[in-house]
């Protein structure tokens, strides 16, 4: 017997199934939860019978939009699954779900154009540290060799890819496996359990040299199997089940097995191998650094639900935290437990407490987010620390209705909890409401999720440009404000010297007054005249990069006043920024696009038509096949880029982006945005 694994992990599993989207993660959480036994039938994804058909917007798209947790049992352990969402406008749902699981499984197609999504999802369990099995789903659609489409895939991970079955065929068709350890065929039945038979002889040379490479590959971290695979000598085959399970555990390896979740096929061995090898929480512990002895729960997610309130999904990393205990997060935040609960999609069962290793749902923890780690104390360390990426897709939104105006902001809120990689901002300049996600489709859902759960029905367009305005020559104008209307009059006198700075300069205010002429109470009221008028100039945007000095004027001893001097600064300023040769400037965004190396010709050519330029492109540092292109892409082209990327490169690339400088804009292009404020102003 293998001693390197030490002791099967009993205790409860927390497994994640991640994936590129489509692959089948969904269809596989269904077949392993019927296999188990804990739901009756395996439903078809899109029937609304599935446990992961959690949300109207997935049922409506046919994809996972949030992650969806399932507890089971199998051969009397306790295993939780948590589905998590393929799509790259939905991944960050995946990151503090992985960071407290112990063990991933990658659902992959064989179909070549899903690795570079797959590769995302590969350097995310590298970056965390995640023990990871590959299963090869559709495996009956497959077109290529399995170990042929391993060759296309190894490049994509960091830890070699160690087939532990090879598909059996008959006649060209794929009718079950080979499982190398065991030295056994599985003939697949649908929806049941695969028969046991004999590798039939026509197959027996191929099993050999796969089983070979595959203790070859197990001999680089075992001396001893690698002397018995030098004296030909037949390994045992417990100890080669402890090489799997300790390779994998200290992930050196990525082991690899096959099957079809749409018909059940391969789901049971897959089961036996989680339940086997995948390590459990104490591993999960080690990895984030949690203190011995100390009682811990990380926050994996929160989700409002319409009846029971906010619930915090939550693994119990060590201790035990029973019902109506009071906890506290790393945030300082605390909060009392208000019921416990296993999930198996929409369902609960009520806990009395959450032991060590379980996956459970926390009621009412209101001032407690995704990603906090608790405890029972006040000392509490942050064991996790989410990477928000940069949100690449913005909508202004407003509710159709005034009354829903508070509303909208509350609910917006909730889904902010739910969903950290939204972003939320009230733009004072526009005085619009934005949301900022993932993509598209990232927004769609949270339109679709106000109006469908929160019953908020919006209006929804891009995000107005922030344009501005300057001046490309000078001049000197007079403004003159006389009013008498009985009593105290009004009078103001100044003369302006207005010219151009460079651009970035922003706005100066000098004065070279002598004499007296405008008394110094009143030269703050100038400016401050002169700066109103700046937020709105002769073309309707907000002036930047001018210099204006109040080089004379007149005062009168009791007419003038402080409303006097600001309205002539006014009447100065428009009557001589028409004379100024006024410009329109548009904000110039620098663009990093993270691209497959395939598909960078496509991005270049992408990038002039939104009349961008290329600055250059390299490769990606420590991401084989990827490109970064740098560009400089105008604001307003840049709106519905990420569309356009993600269809170029099969829903793979993305972008960050930072304003770099103020342009000017002209022609037909600067009168139709000239035209469109005008009327916005009149209305």
């Amino acid at each position: 017997m293998g001693t390197r694994a030490g002791e099967r992990c009993k205790g409860p599993k927390c497994i994640a199934i991640v994936g590129p989207f489509s692959s089948g993660k969904t269809t596989l959480l269904e077949a392993l939860l019927a296999r188990t036994g804990i739901i009756p039938r395996q439903n078809p994804i899109g029937s609304g019978s599935t446990v992961g058909d959690n949300s109207p917007e997935a049922r409506g798209h046919m994809m996972s939009v949030e992650a969806t947790v399932a507890t089971t049992e199998f051969m009397g352990e306790s295993i939780t699954f948590v589905d998590c969402p393929g799509s790259i406008e939905f991944s960050f749902e995946s990151q503090p779900i992985l960071a407290g699981c112990d063990l991933a499984v990658v659902v992959a197609e064989p179909d070549e154009k899903k690795i570079p999504a797959l590769q995302l999802i590969m350097r995310q369990l590298d970056d965390m540290g995640v023990p990871r099995m590959l299963f090869l789903n559709k495996i009956d659609k497959a077109t290529v060799g399995v170990r042929d489409l391993l060759k296309l895939l190894q490049p994509i991970s960091s830890t070699p890819l160690l087939l532990r079955q090879i598909p059996l065929r008959k006649e060209g068709v794929i009718i079950g496996s080979i499982d190398l350890a065991l030295e056994r065929a599985y003939i697949y039945r649908e929806y049941a359990p695969s028969e046991i038979a004999s590798i039939p002889d026509d197959e027996k040379a191929r099993e050999v040299e796969a089983r070979f490479s595959m203790l070859e590959r197990l001999a680089d971290h075992d001396d001893a199997l690698m002397e018995q695979l030098l004296d030909e000598i037949e390994p045992p085959k417990d100890a080669i089940f402890d090489d799997l399970s300790a390779d994998l555990r200290e992930g050196v390896i990525t082991p690899v097995l096959i099957g079809s979740a749409e018909k059940g096929n391969g789901v049971l061995r897959l089961l036996k191998a989680i339940r086997h090898d995948a390590p459990d929480v104490t591993a999960t512990r080690e990895r984030l650094g949690l203190e011995a002895g100390k009682p811990a729960v990380q926050v994996l997610k929160t989700c409002h639900t319409p009846h029971g309130g906010k619930l915090s999904i939550a693994r119990v990393l060590a201790g035990r935290f029973p019902d109506g205990a009071e906890v506290y997060s790393s945030r300082s935040t605390s909060g009392k437990i208000s019921g416990i609960y296993r999930l198996l999609g929409k369902e609960q069962k009520k806990l009395a407490a959450a032991e060590e290793g379980e996956t459970v749902a926390f009621g009412k923890l209101d001032e407690i987010a995704t990603g906090d780690t608790l405890s029972l104390d006040k000392n509490v360390p942050q064991l996790v620390t989410l990477d928000i990426p940069a949100p690449v897709y913005a909508l202004a939104m407003r509710p159709k209705e005034r009354k829903d105006d508070v509303r909208l902001t509350a609910a917006l809120q909730r889904m902010l909890q739910e969903d950290p990689s939204l972003t939320l901002e009230q733009n004072q300049d526009s005085s619009e409401t934005i949301v900022s996600g993932h993509g598209e489709m990232h927004l769609r859902v949270t339109v679709e999720r106000l109006e469908g759960k929160y019953q908020i029905a919006v209006d929804t367009q891009p995000p107005r440009i922030p344009y501005r305005e300057t001046i490309r020559t000078g001049t000197t104008q007079r403004g003159r404000h006389k009013k008498q209307s009985g009593g105290h009059g009004q009078f103001g006198d100044v003369l302006l010297d207005i010219k151009p700075l460079p651009r970035g300069s922003g706005f100066e205010f000098t004065d070279t007054i002598t004499g007296g002429v405008v008394p110094k109470q009143y030269i703050p009221s100038v400016e401050a005249g002169i700066r109103d008028y700046l937020k709105c100039g002769p073309l309707g945007f907000p002036v930047v990069d001018i210099a204006v000095n109040l080089a004379d004027g007149s005062y009168h001893t009791v007419d003038s006043s402080d409303m006097a001097f600001q309205q002539a600064a006014r009447l100065a300023m428009r009557e001589g920024m028409a004379n100024c040769s006024p410009v329109l400037l548009e904000p110039i965004l620098k663009v990093e696009i993270y691209t497959p190396s395939e598909a960078t010709a496509k991005i270049t050519g992408i990038v002039p038509q939104r009349r961008g330029q290329i600055l250059g492109y390299d490769a990606r540092p420590g991401w084989e096949g990827w490109d970064i292109v740098e560009a400089t892409i105008p604001q307003s082209e840049i709106g519905d880029l990420i569309i356009e990327l993600r269809s170029a490169t099969f829903g793979a690339a993305s972008y960050c982006a930072k304003f770099d400088h103020l342009a000017e804009l002209t022609g037909r292009l600067a009168d139709e945005v000239i035209q469109s404020q005008a009327k916005k102003v009149a209305a």
